[in-house]
Order: structure tokens, then sequence, then C-alpha cells
């Protein structure tokens, strides 16, 4: 089996490099990466604000976050309450729905759910846990569901999503997280003297850049000084790799709204009063609209590119738009290299063979033909898949396993999204180092989605 790069970038959509001339960034969790103690720090701030402002408890002051518990692309259900993985096509994972803190046993999630698969009724009362805030976020959501419980304490399931949405928008909006990270830097953010050789490769190129972003802009230079200041010469500024920059842009209305851009004066902190109709390197904007973006560069759909980690925020509005796009998943690069070790190899073998061998019991043994001994190996063998099961979900995560998959092997609800919205996907903007800036970027021909296509192993072709 060959091995998978964990610095790759993979293709959902074919895509000529030699034809994108415009590269578009977001800001967090895609020019800037973070250590794993920024998810702490929003989850104290947003638990700090519902017992200050909304009057939770003050014994949930207590509570911390556990990073072991969440990965990327959960839901929540507003109407029962509970945290789980969907499959590709909606189904939830047996071993990967939570109420509060706990796991549902398989029984309480078939008398809960009836079925695994969420229909379109119950798909409403979803919400889906996608940016760099899901982590501290879904670990909140069942921290606090988990208290209600313990303290035998009735309470409505979409009161505690509001309100944890709501507190980390604040910690957000506040300023409150931004503060903390510029307030040390050195905790927070993750150096990569990669990210501006491959900026300053494609300003090398004659591409253009721009960087667009919900933050504002005070908050993006300190993070983008930090993380140049020891690449940067006296005369160099991370501004000047930029053609545009735009803050505050309220994405993903950002892409279906009408709103003008505004001027922003940084020494001031205002936002001037004229019509922006040309946009000036020496110039920071705010708000703004993708009509009038596309009207004021002229650049068009199939020559931009827009690298993003949000896939609903970032990549669903310029996908509609004829951008192309490349989400930023910054698990993958950890994924992946689990995925080459050869314990997990191992027990993804194993597991592979014990579901073929159920496959054929099933297909050639009826029930009524079935012996005791016949039944004894069945069983020996589904428990022997379990245990395989179990074994690789621990490698990733021990709450939800792998973030792209299920412990069944099915792509999950989130890889489907990637696969909807992202023309290519990858850890880092930087993996693009990796290719030239003329290469062609093609789906690989081994690649099938649906069962009955032919999947011919890449091996035949090697002499």
């Amino acid at each position: 089996m060959p091995k998978m790069n964990p610095h790759g970038i993979y293709v959902n959509k074919n895509l000529r490099l030699d034809n994108i001339q415009v590269y578009g960034f977001d800001y967090d969790y895609t020019l800037a990466h973070y250590s794993s103690d920024l998810q702490s720090l929003i989850y104290d701030l947003a638990k700090q604000h519902m017992v200050n402002e909304f009057r939770y408890p003050e014994s949930c002051m207590k509570f911390k976050y556990d990073p072991t518990f969440p990965i990327r692309g959960l839901y929540y259900d507003k109407q029962k309450g509970c945290l789980m993985k969907l499959d590709f096509f909606g189904s939830i994972e047996p071993d990967g729905c939570y109420f509060g803190r706990r796991k549902l046993s398989r029984k309480e999630l078939e008398n809960m759910y009836g079925t695994r698969h969420i229909g379109r009724d119950q798909a409403r009362v979803l919400v889906g846990l996608m940016d760099f805030f899901c982590f501290s976020e879904a670990c909140l959501i069942a921290d606090m569901v988990q208290y209600f419980v313990d303290a035998k304490l009735e309470f409505d399931a979409s009161n505690i999503y509001n309100d944890v949405n709501r507190a980390i928008q604040h910690v957000h909006r506040s300023g409150l997280v931004h503060r903390g990270i510029l307030a040390d830097p050195n905790r927070y953010l993750l150096k990569n003297g990669q990210l501006l050789r491959f900026l300053r490769m494609l300003k090398d190129k004659g591409k253009k850049l721009f960087l667009l972003t919900n933050s504002p802009y005070h908050f993006v230079d300190g993070g983008m000084r930090y993380l140049m200041e020891d690449s940067f010469g006296l005369r160099d500024s991370w501004r000047d790799l930029f053609d545009v920059v735009i803050a505050k842009a309220n994405k993903p209305e950002f892409y279906t709204s009408e709103h003008p851009f505004r001027c922003y004066d940084e020494e001031r902190d205002t936002l001037a009063f004229t019509k922006v109709d040309a946009f000036h390197p020496n110039k920071v904007y705010y708000h703004g609209c993708l009509k009038s973006f596309l009207q004021i560069t002229k650049w068009h759909g199939p020559e931009v590119i827009y690298f993003g980690d949000h896939l609903f925020s970032d990549l669903r509005g310029p996908s509609k738009a004829g951008w192309r796009t490349a989400a930023i998943i910054h698990e993958l690069e950890r994924e992946i290299q689990i995925q080459n070790e050869d314990s997990y190899r191992f027990e993804q073998a194993k597991f592979h063979i014990i579901q073929e061998l159920l496959g054929r019991f099933h297909a050639t043994a009826s029930d009524n033909q079935r012996s005791e001994a016949c039944q004894s190996l069945l069983d020996e063998l589904n428990k022997a898949r379990q245990k395989a099961r179990d074994t690789m979900k621990q490698m990733f995560n021990r709450s939800f396993g792998a973030t792209f998959v299920t412990d069944t092997g099915q792509e999950s609800a989130f890889s489907y999204h990637i696969h909807q919205y992202a023309d290519v996907y990858t850890s880092k903007p930087e993996n693009f180092l990796f290719y030239r800036p003329e290469a062609w970027l093609h789906v690989p021909y081994d690649i099938k989605i649906m069962p009955h296509h032919v999947k011919v192993a890449s091996n035949l072709f090697k002499t």
C-alpha cells in the first residue's frame, strides 16, 4: 500500500495552476496557525461570559477544556441535546453520539432516533461545528449539557447551544481573544518561515495576492508582524506582499450582500466616508461585498483561487461565484501521518479482511442454514471487526475517531463538505511550494465514489 504525503495537495476537481493569476487568503487558521493553547483560551473566556453575563452557575467556572474530546465537523442536535458525528450520507456513527460527555449506547441511539439516518426534517435542528472555534464550542456545549444532567435540572437543548454560541461570538467580536493572543503571541501563534517563502514565490511569478478576513486589521497586523519578524528585512513589510487587504469582511455575507467598501485609517482607527472605486496597495479596506470586489479588480472567477479553513463561511460563497477554492485543514497532516503508520495499516487490513469474510458469509449462508458452529464463527468475526474498529479509532481521537472517516471506513459528513466546496485541500498553504506554479493538479485516476465503479490497483502499472 503506498503511503500518502502529509504535505500533499489532494484534488477534488482538476486544477491548472498556470491558469491561476490571483491568490486570495483568509487569515485565521490559513495564514496564521495556532497552538492548542488557543482553544483553552477561547473555552475559558466563553465560560466566564456565560457565568458572568448569562448567570450560569458559578460551579461552571471549574470546567476545563478537554483537547482529547472534540474533533472538527461534529453536529449538535438542538432538539435532543446530542453531539454527534455523521457519515458521508448523513447517518449517525453508532459509536460517535454523545449526550453531554456520555457516549450513547446503540440501543439508546435507536430509542432516541429510531434510525441512524438523519432525514431532512431532523437535519433542520442540527448545527454543524466547522470553524476554528468548533473545538472549544463542542467541548463547552457537552460540558454544559452534562452539568444539567448531573444536577437533574430540566433544560432546553437549543438554549444551551444558543448561549454557548453567543458567548463564543462575543469572545471573538469583543476582541477578548484577539487581545489575549497579541498579549502572548509566543504562546498562541506558530511561526513558519515557509509561508513567507510561498507568498514571495507567488509575487516573483507575477501573481496578484489579496487578504480577505473577518478579523479586525490591528489583530491581523500584529499577528503578521510577529509571524514575519524573523524573515523580513528592515525595509520590508508583510503588507508589501498583498495587492489588496480587506478586514472585517463579514463572511459569508460578503459573498451575497451589496455592502460598500470603506477605507480604514489605521492610525485613527476610523473609516472614511468617501466611495471606494479602486484598491490601493498601501490602503486597508473594511466590509464590502463580492460584487463590488469583482467590479473594482476586474478579476475573473476561474483565474482566482481562495484559501480558507471554514468550508461554509470561507469556501461555499467563492465556489458558487466561480472562484477556485483550497481548503486548509490543519488536522490533515497528523491524520495522514497516523494512517501511514504500520500499526494503523495492520489494523485497517485486518478490518477489511474480516469485512470481506462477513460479506461472503452472509451471501452464502441463510439464517436457517447456520449451525451452532457457524453462529459461533460469526460472533467471533463480529467481535474481531469491532476490536479492529476500536483500535483504529483510539489512534485518532478516543471519543469520535478520525476527522475524515468513520469507524467503518466510510467518509464523514465533514469529508462530504470538503468534496462539495473545495477544489483542492491540504494542511497548509505553503504545501504548494512542493508543486510547480505551472502544475496541473488532477483527480487521481483510482478514486471512486460509487461502489460499481472499477478501482484498478496502481501497482498493475508499475514496472
